[in-house]
């Protein structure tokens, strides 16, 4: 009997690019495995990006094949900053598995949330939008 061999997580490099055609809403595009030695990058992009104040930062996962804990972290921190200062997290290109455990785990709910900008003059973006889409 042959046992298939299963998939390694993180067997795929994590590959990040971002996409700035719509200032107010950069694009980071991730490809490969999001796991616990790949996602620093990610989190330091997201962290750069955040701090430019866009409106919205869109996370594309179109192309990503795997996730871990560490993974889903970066995504809760992304929207905990964002909550911070007024820029609202929006996902594309989500695949099925990612839905899943986002809805698992509840934090499609939190993507939900519009943010909290307690910035005076600043008004809170998106907050009638879906935050997250497939």
């Amino acid at each position: 009997m042959v046992v298939p061999q299963r998939r390694k997580p993180e067997a795929t490099p994590l590959s990040i690019s971002v996409d700035r055609s719509d200032p107010g809403a950069p694009a980071i595009k991730v490809d490969g495995d999001l796991a616990f030695t790949t996602a620093a990058p990610l989190r330091a992009e997201v962290d750069r990006l955040l701090a430019e104040d866009p409106p919205t930062l869109v996370l594309d996962f179109g192309d990503l094949l795997f996730i871990d804990s560490t993974g889903l972290s970066v995504i809760v921190h992304a929207w905990r900053e964002g909550q911070q200062n007024g820029t609202v997290i929006r996902l594309r290109g989500t695949p099925r598995f990612l839905e899943t455990i986002l809805d698992l785990t509840g934090i499609t709910g939190l993507l939900a949330r519009p943010p909290l900008d307690l910035r005076p003059g600043r008004p809170v973006p998106g907050s009638t939008e879906k935050s997250v889409s497939a």
